[in-house]
């Protein structure tokens, strides 16, 4: 199936948001040397999303090396906003949101564009994201890969449900016609604030437009996760965060009343609750503390999540309680008519 707002021309803006990781950064933009975009066109920009480190110093040492980069500022803080402006401030017909800690395959961008020019009517894809330990991390994180946005559904092209937002490349039509643009109900990470559900709200508004979304396995990238990222207080937080953004996502994917979502929030959170409690006299090992004080925090994320929308004014529960559902529902009903 075709779709005629899905611009058939293959180009591709590399969109790097960063906020004061010019370290990191470096690498990052050092894996886009020598890059080949095939038969398509590469751009790369980089968001300065209020940095006060070197972050610019780092830009300008690229330009020579890498062509068509170029920078630009956003002071809204947080990666919701910088992805905007890194969308607002592009105009290629595919953007690669590539985060300013992931180090590209050497072909990664010629693969991306060979398959969005074999594809054009996806609406976005990602690729195999490898975790890329500073150290090999403690035993108790191996459960939580998935916190670091590790990807790998196998060797075989798919289509699936969801994508992580590292890599993610997305039909900038489809965010169009997602209405994304117009409108972002979840934020991501805000600064040192470990919030989530960004990613996630891009790849389900263009599902719900009636877009594929795909998994491309010769898109590999390598996720750098530093020491500091695997303490057991920084992986409570962030998977606190996860857990709030797991009830926000339901939210939007919602298909009945308001009510009836926060009956289920709370139904899931007992019942994850009491499936914590159950196993804590199983969990007495060092190792097995850390894993239930983890599962706790992503339960009471959870009930974050419903507390925010809970407070939220009424005209916001309307926009964000099954906005994905209802489009899906009046877009099977336009092909139905």
């Amino acid at each position: 199936m075709t779709y005629d707002v899905i611009n058939s021309q293959t180009s591709l803006d590399v969109v790097i948001c960063t906020y004061n990781n010019a370290r990191l950064l470096r690498r990052t933009l050092e894996s886009l040397t020598g890059q080949n975009s095939g038969a398509g066109g590469l751009g790369v920009l980089v968001v300065n999303n209020n940095c006060t480190d070197e972050t610019d110093e780092v830009v300008k040492d690229y330009t020579a090396r890498i062509p068509r980069l170029r920078s630009t500022h956003e002071t809204r803080q947080g990666l919701t906003w910088a992805r905007l402006c890194g969308v607002n401030s592009s105009t290629a017909s595919w953007i690669a949101f590539v985060d300013d800690d992931c180090l590209l395959e050497p072909n990664w961008v010629a693969n991306a564009i060979s398959f969005a020019s074999k594809t054009p009517e996806c609406g976005a894809f990602g690729g195999r994201v490898v975790l890329d330990w500073e150290e090999p991390p403690p035993a108790y994180v191996n459960s939580y890969r998935y916190a670091f946005a590790e990807q790998d559904h196998g060797a075989a092209l798919q289509r699936v449900e969801w994508l992580v937002g590292a890599g993610m490349v997305v039909n900038r039509a489809a965010l169009e016609r997602s209405g994304w643009l117009r409108k972002q109900l979840l934020q991501d990470r805000i600064g040192t604030r470990l919030v989530s559900g960004g990613d996630m709200e891009i790849a389900l508004r263009i599902a719900s437009a009636g877009l594929d979304l795909w998994y491309v396995p010769n898109c590999v990238l390598r996720h750098f996760i530093p020491r500091s990222r695997t303490s057991v207080g920084y992986l409570r937080r962030l998977i606190r965060g996860l857990g709030a953004a797991d009830t926000l996502c339901e939210a939007i994917k919602w298909p009945e009343s308001y009510w009836s979502w926060v009956w289920n929030s709370l139904r899931v959170a007992a019942k994850e609750s009491y499936y914590t409690a159950r196993m804590a006299p199983r969990n007495m090992s060092h190792h097995g503390l850390i894993d239930l004080t983890i599962r706790v925090n992503f339960t009471l994320g959870r009930l974050s999540g419903l507390s925010y929308v809970v407070a939220m004014k009424s005209s916001g529960r309307r926009e964000l309680i099954g906005v994905t559902s209802k489009r899906a529902g009046a877009r099977h009903a336009g092909q139905n008519s």
